[in-house]
Parts: structure tokens; C-alpha cells; sequence
């Protein structure tokens, strides 16, 4: 059984669990600043398996985070307990090509409230808080824009930087989907040469005014828009950063 105290204690939440849209928004802007977008268990050789108990006990009891199978199938699991009606839905990212990844490649979550919200802690540098279901809405969060667009029975997620036009970040359906239907792709993004996630070390987060995300060779903190690199040149120096800004040790 899920160990919802222990979950909020992990994301350093301690508002309400009523199941309400205010509720919602905190928990995921808390997840989004707690448990970072990770893939370093890939470079190490470890497994990843398409399990929702192994998930919450590497993001709980190993205090870590994780890719979006990982992230939003423990987010998952955690609203679900508290009251909260969850699907999961299958989403796909536009390739430099313009082509789509196949289906399965990204894991987001629709939770049903007043309205529908779309949920994704998954991603990496993406929305804060959920998103309103709601075709063509812009809704803003800090300097960027977010909105979701309909095109031939597809809905985009698309993002605006400031001053810029909108981006698009992924695409899906609603179509509902079982966790273990994202087991091959899954396993594609740890074992394939073709998978960022097999190219290069990643682990980054949210913070208040920004984000921090620490790479093959450097670190780089964003604050208020403004970008500082600092290049990191041996391991026992990535390794100290980190545990210094995720509270991570390999």
C-alpha cells in the first residue's frame, strides 16, 4: 500500500489532500520542484521496469527521481490514493525531422475534476502547474505560454518562450492506456543507441525561479531567465554536485 505520508514528506508538501483543483496544483508544482527528470540509472546499467511499486519505492524510499514512465506513473498512483480519478495517456514528441516518436514514448496523465486537467511531472523543463484540458486556451505560467491545439484528432501540447512563437512539445490522444502497454518503449529508451537517454547523462529540476540541470561536463543554473553554465571536469566533481543540488548519491 502506498505510503502517502512518506510520499508528501519526499516532495515537501504538507497543504491539503482533498482532492480539489487547488490541491492538484500545489502537488504538482511540489513534485515538479522536488523529484528531478533523471536517467542516470541508465548509465549505470540498472534496470528500469514498468512497475508503479518500483517507481514509488525509488522516488520514496531512494529518494530519486526518474524519466516520465517512472515520474508520472508514481504521480500517478500517489493522486489515485488521494481521491483523484486518473488516466494515463500516451503521448508522442516531434523528432528535428518533423516526424512524430512512436506511440508509448511519453507517459502524461489526464486527472478529471470540474473540467479535465492535463498533468505531466515527467517531462522535464515544462509546465509547473497542470494544464486546463481545454482546446486553443493560452494559459500562461512565469514568462512562458502553454496551450493545446487540435489537429486531426490529435491534441498538441505546444510552448511560446517570450517573444517567441509556439513550439510544439508533444502530441496525444485521450485514449486511456494500462502502464504495462509502455513497457516496450520503456525498455527501447534504456537499451536503443538511438535513445537520448543512452547518449548522455541528464538530471534536472524545477526551482522557484528557475531550473537547475547538471550534464555530461557542466552545470547549468537558469534564474529569471538568465542562463549561467559552469563547466564540471571530473567525476568526483559531478558526483558532489550531484548531491549538493538534488540530494542524489550514486
Amino acid at each position: 500500500m502506498l505510503n502517502i505520508p512518506a510520499y508528501l514528506d519526499r516532495i515537501h508538501y504538507s497543504g491539503s489532500t482533498d482532492p480539489t483543483a487547488e490541491t492538484l496544483r500545489a502537488l504538482h508544482r511540489a513534485h515538479m520542484l522536488s523529484a528531478p527528470f533523471e536517467n542516470l540509472d541508465i548509465g549505470l546499467g540498472r534496470e528500469i521496469v514498468c512497475d508503479e511499486t518500483l517507481f514509488l519505492k525509488k522516488v520514496i524510499q531512494r529518494r530519486r527521481g526518474g524519466f516520465c514512465y517512472e515520474l508520472n506513473g508514481a504521480f500517478a498512483a500517489l493522486l489515485r490514493e488521494l481521491g483523484f480519478q486518473v488516466t494515463l495517456l500516451s503521448a508522442r514528441v516531434p523528432r528535428p525531422d518533423g516526424t512524430q516518436s512512436p506511440e508509448f514514448d511519453h507517459l502524461v496523465l489526464r486527472v478529471d475534476l470540474d473540467e479535465p486537467r492535463l498533468v505531466d511531472v515527467g517531462f522535464g523543463d515544462s509546465f509547473v502547474e497542470p494544464l486546463h484540458l481545454q482546446v486553443g486556451l493560452d494559459q500562461p505560467q512565469g514568462t512562458r505560454r502553454f496551450r493545446i491545439v487540435n489537429e486531426s484528432g490529435w491534441l498538441h501540447m505546444e510552448m511560446a518562450e517570450p517573444k517567441q512563437d509556439y513550439r510544439r512539445q508533444f502530441s496525444f490522444t485521450l485514449q486511456p492506456r494500462q502502464l504495462a502497454e509502455f513497457a516496450p518503449m520503456c525498455r527501447y529508451h534504456q537499451t536503443s543507441p538511438e535513445s537520448s537517454f543512452t547518449q548522455k547523462k541528464i538530471c534536472s529540476m524545477a526551482t522557484p525561479d528557475g531550473r537547475i540541470t547538471l550534464t555530461d561536463g557542466k552545470l547549468i543554473v537558469t534564474r529569471n531567465g538568465q542562463r549561467e553554465e559552469t563547466a564540471v571536469t571530473s567525476e568526483q566533481a559531478w558526483q558532489s554536485a550531484l548531491k549538493q543540488h538534488f540530494g542524489i548519491e550514486l
